[in-house]
């Protein structure tokens, strides 16, 4: 998918920026571990821009560690709920393949959920330009644990509903997208780190229904979706409580 091609899917967040607040996974601990260790410093006073940051879900993290950061984000409906949730940390308009940030201006780059969205020719020198030497670009996705067997078998249900080739994590977002996309240019390392939370059957539902997958097919095949999916839930977890398990994938490339 290139990136002009994928931008109405990227923009069509912004009219469920509430519902991808709230039900949306957010990040374990140990991610922001691996980034200072593979990073080799603390984010505690790092200059950091997080990429696409949509409603601030991993930006909020990196201000709590004491990261100094600024938020990018080109969605009118992104932007809007990040201000709500985020007032006190700075956001401006833009994305990875025209960042609105100063040459050599940052320790860290970060893109949670969003490098796809991008054109690696043209946001891989863009990040080589606002990183100072040695700064690092970091990015990561969250994805379904596919050797969880009900996981999987969700996944299937997707590719059957949307007739579709298999979709990682449910939503398309992949580690191996980006390796790809950077090869030769960056020399990244990985980690993956597995994490899992409990929530009630809706909060599952409104997250995996806030993906562009869903978003850009309409309300009514959404809701086609959900409605069979509960019943798949209930079955499994007939208190109504789902525990989602991901692995996050971690790539780093410290800049020459």
């Amino acid at each position: 998918m290139t990136a002009a091609s994928s931008t109405p899917r990227a923009l069509s967040f912004d009219a469920v920026a509430a519902q991808y607040a709230a039900n949306r996974p957010s990040y374990p601990a140990a991610l922001f571990e691996a980034i200072e260790d593979m990073a080799g410093r603390p984010l505690t006073g790092a200059r950091v821009a997080d990429v696409g940051a949509g409603t601030g879900i991993g930006t909020a993290l990196l201000h709590a560690r004491g990261a100094r950061v600024v938020a990018v984000e080109p969605g009118d409906g992104m932007a809007e709920q990040f201000r709500r949730d985020l007032p006190d940390v700075p956001i401006v308009r833009g994305d990875g393949n025209h960042l609105p940030l100063a040459t050599a201006s940052l320790d860290l780059l970060t893109y949670a959920q969003s490098w796809h969205w991008t054109d690696p020719d043209r946001s891989i020198p863009e990040a080589l330009r606002v990183l100072r030497p040695a700064g690092a670009l970091a990015l990561w996705w969250n994805s379904g644990a596919l050797d969880v067997p009900w996981i999987d078998a969700q996944v299937e249900r997707i590719e059957r509903h949307f007739g579709l080739d298999r979709v990682v994590g449910g939503n398309g977002d992949g580690t191996h997208d980006a390796l790809a996309a950077c090869d030769g240019r960056l020399d990244f390392r990985s980690r993956r780190l597995r994490w899992s939370r409990r929530v009630p059957v809706d909060t599952h539902l409104a997250n995996i229904s806030s993906h562009s997958l869903f978003l850009v097919h309409g309300e009514e095949s959404t809701a086609a979706f959900v409605e069979a999916e509960r019943r798949h839930l209930l079955a499994v977890f007939p208190d109504g409580v789902v525990e989602e398990t991901y692995e996050v994938g971690l790539l780093l490339a410290t800049r020459p």
